[in-house]
């Protein structure tokens, strides 16, 4: 099992950045692709970014340029750095991760999830 915390969130004004870090517990050894799903209020649940152990990188639809998604070197952990924030950024973010890219993961995510984490974008 596997088990991921996020960390990072909050209250930013618009124009701002975050940095995003996503921790993975467990059985991490087996850990390949870890990333980032996002879920505004009343919307579905979306790919922000992805990202494997071979440093293969995959963004959702109109996120490339404002969201870089890395890994730590111990590779159990994931950033996501958001600059130049807009409200309609607002939604929870969740960390995601599995074994490997299974298929349908731009749309259905991966195996694991993290509980999530509140990012708002308002003055």
């Amino acid at each position: 099992q596997v088990q991921l915390e996020e960390s990072g969130g909050g209250l930013v004004p618009p124009g701002g950045s975050l940095r995003l870090s996503c921790t993975a517990s467990g059985s991490i050894f087996s850990i390949n692709a870890m990333g980032w799903f996002r879920q505004a209020p009343g919307k579905k649940r979306e790919l922000v970014a992805m990202i494997t152990s071979t440093g293969s990188t995959y963004y959702g639809d109109s996120m490339e340029g404002r969201f870089t998604i890395s890994r730590g070197g111990a590779k159990n952990t994931a950033y996501l750095q958001m600059i130049s924030l807009k409200p309609e950024d607002t939604a929870v973010y969740y960390c995601n991760a599995d074994h490997s890219l299974t298929a349908g993961w731009r749309t259905e995510g991966l195996d694991y999830w993290g509980k999530g984490t509140l990012v708002t974008v308002s003055s």
